[in-house]
């Protein structure tokens, strides 16, 4: 038995310590001077790229500075994808990564280092995935997919890639064969790939588990597949964009009355806007065995998920009461039919009035266009809508009547469209008689609301013209100018088989050009279709963002197709 001096023990104990407390010191941030944003990066691998007949059962990273463990194991892709937990090795900057089996043999693999890694001191992310190959057999498998994400976001967007073999491949239930990552710039590069067709998807992988999950993840659908033949090499262009694509089924969740004349509706998600119609709703009195029509559906100053109803008649409040719903239609289409949930009765009276608590736009508009403005007023409860009509009236003012119409959007709200232009810079006012607008219950105020605007003088806007080049006219091309700081702003115009375009009546700011091919004649992107598939509609965008000035027409613009 060896034995050791005190002497020698208490030496080593200090050695040991010293080492520790170096090795921590060196995780730490410096004291003083300015914060570290230099992100992390890989400066050495093992094997070296490109290495062929690999044998080992582990491969190896050196990092540039010290990185968080956890982010590492996190953010290594390995395409194809195979199974099992992987074993990591740490020793300081450096980390061995063991396989959980057997490669296969004379495969082409492709090691993806994420984005999501982080340094320890700082949490700055890697600026860019880092990717290396290597084979079990002779050959590299040299062909590659770059393309973009376009996000406002796009760092990490994960790429699932699928060798098609016959079967539908089915992201929402299959890991994919191919796996990398994009870049802070939204760009990526899928290497390593064999001969055949591929099926790509962009996939904002919230749980990294190498599934789509439509509840919770974005998706960018691709607008074609991709054949790599034995000659080529790179198949650029393979661009997405993201969306999140609504397949949950809308369910009605809870009825309750809030006074004899109104039934709170609750819904699992907000509806769309045409389904909120009387014919919809019907009530069944399980006592009395009797049906009763709904007479007014409106969406009123509610929740995002609620409705509300006006019953025909008045009902009992000791007997049973049920509401179904005939269909009801969420914002992306999904119907669920024969919905049905117990009403809570009551009995209370209802003597509040019809209330005005929303106008689009504001009252008092100073910059209304005189060029088909539409006009949006919306009420806190239903009434008659051919009365409704009778009531309201557009003039300028010199009390000279303007001709409208009317458009009902539901029983409490309406659009208000002048059928001829409106004068340039000139004071108007839309007067609705509100003893009209009475409710189920009679109430109303006996008074007429005037709703003030005035038009702007059509200096304000500007516009842009030029060519699209590079594009296919059989293909339907669309431009679209959507503006970069309010969300809802945009506009669309057709391309000429010149391809000239013109926007015109634009309202200044910042704005991005957008290119798409309307394949469906939709008038609108059409961002596809995960399981079962259905492809996006291809499409462009400018490099350049437009700052477009009022007054000045941004002239002889050109959109090359081409460059992507």
């Amino acid at each position: 038995m060896v034995s050791i001096s005190k002497g020698k023990l208490k030496n080593l104990f200090w050695l040991m310590l010293a080492f520790v407390l170096s090795e921590c010191a060196n995780q730490l941030p410096p004291g003083g001077g300015d914060v570290d944003k230099i992100p992390p990066s890989i400066i050495e691998v093992y094997p070296n790229d490109e290495t062929t007949y690999f044998k080992d059962d582990y491969f190896e990273l050196g990092f540039s500075e010290y990185v968080e463990k956890r982010s590492v194991k996190e953010a290594i892709f390995i395409s194809p994808a195979i199974d099992g937990e992987l074993e990591l090795d740490w020793s300081g900057k450096y980390v061995r990564v063991y396989f959980p089996g057997e490669l296969k043999q004379n495969v082409t693999y492709v090691i993806t280092i994420g984005t999501d890694v982080v340094d320890y001191n700082n949490r700055n992310n890697m600026s860019e995935s880092f990717s290396f190959t290597f084979s079990t057999g002779p050959e590299i498998d040299r062909r590659m997919i770059t393309g973009k994400v376009y996000d406002e976001k796009p760092q990490g967007v994960m790429l699932f890639g699928y060798l098609l073999k016959g079967e539908e491949p089915n992201p929402l239930g299959g890991k994919p064969d191919y796996i990398s990552q994009t870049g802070k710039d939204g760009k990526y590069k899928l290497a390593g790939l064999a001969v055949g067709a591929y099926r790509i998807f962009a996939v904002r992988d919230e749980f990294r588990d190498l599934f789509y999950q439509p509840d919770q993840d974005q998706v960018g659908i691709p607008y074609r597949e991709v054949e790599l033949e034995i000659s080529d090499t790179l198949y650029s262009g393979l661009n997405f964009i993201l969306t999140k694509i609504d397949t949950v089924k809308p369910r009605l969740l809870s009825a309750s009355m809030t006074d004899r004349s109104h039934i709170l509706v609750n819904f699992s998600e907000e509806l769309g806007e045409k389904i909120i119609k009387p014919i919809n709703f019907y009530l069944i009195d399980s006592t009395a065995n009797k049906r009763t029509q709904t007479r007014y559906a409106f969406k009123g100053n509610t929740k995002a998920s609620e409705i509300v109803l006006v019953p025909n008649e008045i009902l009992p409040i000791e007997n049973s009461v049920y509401l179904f719903v005939d269909s009801i239609k969420d914002k992306a289409g999904n119907i669920y039919y024969n919905d049905f949930a117990q009403l809570t009765l009551s009995d209370r009276a209802d003597t509040s009035k019809t209330e005005l608590f929303k106008t689009n736009p504001a009252f008092g508009s100073k910059d209304v266009d005189f060029q088909s403005p539409k006009f949006t007023f919306e009420f806190n409860d239903a009434f008659d809508a051919a009365k409704a009509r009778e009531g309201i009236t557009l003039s300028d003012t010199l009390k000279k009547n303007i001709p409208f119409e009317v458009e009902f959007l539901d029983d409490a709200s309406f659009i208000i469209t002048p059928l001829k232009r409106l004068e340039m810079s000139k004071d108007y006012y839309i007067k609705i008689d509100l003893a009209r607008l009475k409710d189920a219950s009679g109430n109303y105020h006996d008074s007429v609301y005037q709703f003030d605007f005035k038009t702007i003088t059509g200096i304000e806007f500007t516009g842009v013209t030029g060519k699209l080049i590079g594009f296919d006219e059989n293909k339907n091309p669309k431009l679209v100018l959507k503006n970069l700081e309010k969300e809802k702003l945009e506009y669309t115009t057709p391309v000429a088989k010149s391809g000239l375009f013109n926007f015109d009546r634009i309202i200044p700011g910042k704005y991005s050009l957008f290119s798409y091919y309307d394949s469906d004649s939709s008038n609108t992107y059409s961002f596809g279709n995960v399981f079962p598939f259905k492809k996006s509609e291809e499409f462009s965008f400018h490099p350049d963002t437009l700052n477009l000035r009022a007054r000045w027409m941004e002239t002889d613009m050109k959109f090359d197709l081409r460059m992507k």
